[in-house]
Order: C-alpha cells, then sequence, then structure tokens
C-alpha cells in the first residue's frame, strides 16, 4: 500500500460510497423482523420474527404490485438489454467519424436529462394535442389519450427507457468492439465475408463475454425498477398496471409510516434477485464466463 498509496488513493470514493450506501443500509434490514417504531428506534423495537413477511403475502395488493413489477422488468429485458447492442454494432459500420461522434453524442444527451424532465416530454407528445395525436387527426384518426390508457402504458416505459438509456449503454460495448484484432476482420473479407457476416461471426462472438457479464449484473437487479420513472409516469388511471415495488414502498413507508413492511419487501426484493443472479451465473459457469 505504501508502494501504491496514489492507486489507493483514486478508489476510495469509490470504495467510501459502497461501504456508506451499499454496507452500511444493510444493518437496516432487522427493521423487517421487528414492530419498528421510530421514536424506539432499532434497539427498542419489538422483535416480530416473520410476522411481517406473513402479512405481505397475505395482502392482496401485494401481488398485483409483484405481478406489475415482473412484467414491467421483463419486457426491460427482452426489449431493453438487447437495444445498446444493437445500437453499438450500428454505430460500428458508420465510417465518416464526424457523423459517428454526432450521432453518438446525439444518443448519449437524454442520459442525462431527469427523469422529472423525460416524463414531461412524454406526457407532451403524447397529450390530447401532442405529436402523435396531432398525426392521427392529419390521417382522419381520433385522438387517443395514451397516457391514461392501462394498454399503453407498459410499452411506453419500456420505450421511453429505451430512449433515455440506449446511448449511454453503448459506451462498454464500443470499447469491447475496440478491441477486437484488427486481423480477424481482414482474414474474413479475405475468405470473402461482407459486413453483416463480420458482425455477426467476429464481432458478436467476440463482445460475448462483456454481454454476458452485463446481463448477469442486470439480472441481479431484476425486481428494481427504479422509482424515478415509473412515478413520473403513472396516472391515476394506470395503476393497476403500473405500480410496481418502488412505488408501493414509497406509500407505504414515506407516506404511511410502515417501516417494517416495506423494509421487508426491500429484502424480499433484494432475495428474488440475489436467487436469479446464481442461477443464471451457474448457469454461465458452463461457458466459462461466469462472475465468480
Amino acid at each position: 500500500m505504501r508502494k501504491h498509496w496514489i492507486l489507493y488513493l483514486m478508489i476510495l470514493p469509490g470504495v467510501l460510497y459502497y461501504i456508506i450506501f451499499k454496507y452500511v443500509p444493510l444493518a437496516g434490514s432487522v427493521i423487517a423482523f421487528q414492530d419498528y417504531q421510530i421514536f424506539k428506534g432499532m434497539g427498542g423495537s419489538e422483535w416480530v420474527g416473520f410476522a411481517n413477511f406473513k402479512y405481505i403475502f397475505a395482502y392482496q395488493d401485494f401481488y398485483t404490485v409483484l405481478r406489475n413489477t415482473s412484467v414491467i422488468a421483463l419486457y426491460h429485458l427482452i426489449f431493453g438489454f438487447p437495444a445498446p447492442i444493437i445500437l453499438a454494432l450500428l454505430f460500428n459500420e458508420v465510417r465518416v467519424m464526424l457523423a459517428k461522434r454526432f450521432m453518438q453524442s446525439l444518443f448519449y444527451l437524454p442520459h442525462f436529462l431527469s427523469w422529472v424532465v423525460v416524463g414531461g416530454i412524454v406526457f407532451e407528445l403524447l397529450s390530447n394535442e401532442g405529436v402523435l395525436n396531432a398525426v392521427r387527426g392529419w390521417m382522419g384518426m381520433d385522438p387517443i389519450l395514451f397516457m391514461q390508457e392501462q394498454k399503453y402504458f407498459r410499452s411506453i416505459v419500456v420505450i421511453s427507457g429505451i430512449w433515455k438509456d440506449v446511448g449511454w449503454g453503448t459506451i462498454i460495448y464500443l470499447a469491447a468492439i475496440a478491441g477486437i484484432n484488427p486481423n480477424l476482420y481482414e482474414a474474413a473479407v479475405m475468405d470473402g465475408a461482407n459486413r453483416w457476416k463480420q458482425s455477426i461471426y467476429i464481432t458478436l462472438p467476440t463482445m460475448f463475454p462483456t454481454i454476458l457479464v452485463l446481463f448477469l449484473l442486470n439480472i441481479g437487479n431484476f425486481l428494481e425498477l427504479g422509482f424515478d420513472q415509473i412515478y413520473n409516469l403513472l396516472t391515476p388511471m394506470t395503476y393497476s398496471v403500473g405500480d410496481i415495488i418502488e412505488t408501493y414502498v414509497y406509500r407505504a413507508g414515506v407516506l404511511q409510516g410502515q417501516y417494517s413492511v416495506t423494509t421487508a419487501i426491500g429484502l424480499f426484493q433484494s432475495v428474488i434477485g440475489f436467487a436469479l443472479l446464481w442461477i443464471f451465473n451457474r448457469m454461465a459457469r458452463k461457458t466459462e464466463q461466469g462472475l465468480w
């Protein structure tokens, strides 16, 4: 450590971040097994064992929230996870460097917008007088209140999520592509492979370890959709299909003070994420590409 103290100093902020915001809060998980009273604290609150878990599994609305979270998370996994991979492959095919940099910057930009701003943009675009309904009007079609219709809500969540983060997600994949040996492409050209076959037989297989690692990291957060996006897009008419674990925890924990119940839900969420990560990592180890 004395020899490489500068390197340790560089990683210190990251280490402190995880200690303060990830490891220290783990001690609060004991609240899930208590009838937590804010004025008594964790030391003075009564222990109730698994009573909070029994309560949430007997609560009918919990299954609705769990179903909504699982369905939206599955949509994100099916449509959102491959999107940066496809975009990175498309960026790799752009030969004019100035155009490539411009398009990358254009796709990166939405990532730096907050979900409050993005939510406002989505509401404006899909409002009764928004762009989409204006186009429908030109075609002689009646306007649709997209943000009030349950059948459109999940699609709007997934599409807006892809639009906001797809560009930022390409950074790691583009770095993986940049590390591919150019001799592989030269040999493929000599064998008569066109750009499509080069992408399928060289670029994608070489990117596979990176894709697998990022997939495992995503699957560990399968039920953690994020509070900001859903809260800013949710309306009273779409609660039945859009209310997820994070929004339910906000209402029950922050607004109603049910700290023990919401902590039990969060602990259940983490256990499911860990179980999925362990299962898929075991499967990935057959390709010798697991996280551990």
